[in-house]
């Protein structure tokens, strides 16, 4: 039980969300925007020293069939990166349209395609985070009633 931070990796952007699993529900954080990945472990470590989370969350893309890619490599050794470094558990849970949906919840809030932009990965990463709160939702104590 405790916090979880989850991330939407990205070469340039990588979308950050904050949860609790007692109310398991997600929030959109922040956004990395750096292509240097020292800077970004540099961003976490601050962000895991001010949100002191139990357990990590990295969305895993694949293609619309779930078969691998470029990026699915990429965001499985940002996650083997944070298991080493950081020393928590970290999940790896499939991201499939997160990106596109995101988009979506922020144009129906009054975004457009501008003004979601410093969004939609944040946004994605709230998703991938509430995903795997919903997926794994039995092995997680819920608040008692």
């Amino acid at each position: 039980m405790g916090t979880v931070l989850a991330f939407d990796f990205g070469k340039k952007r990588t979308g950050v969300a904050i949860g609790e699993t007692t109310l398991k529900q997600s929030h959109p954080l922040t956004v990395i925007i750096t292509s240097d990945n020292s800077r970004r472990l540099a961003i976490i470590d601050q962000l895991i020293r001010e949100w002191r989370p139990e357990h990590l969350v990295v969305g895993l893309p694949t293609h619309a069939d779930g078969t691998s890619h470029g990026m699915t490599t990429e965001a499985h050794a940002f996650a083997n990166t944070l298991k080493t470094r950081f020393q928590l558990p970290v999940t790896e849970t499939d991201e499939r349209l997160t990106s596109r949906d995101a988009e979506t919840r922020l144009r129906e809030t009054g975004h457009n395609a501008r003004t979601a932009k410093s969004f939609i990965d944040a946004v994605a990463a709230q998703l991938i985070l509430q995903t795997w709160f919903d997926i794994f939702h039995d092995d997680i104590p819920s608040l008692p009633a």
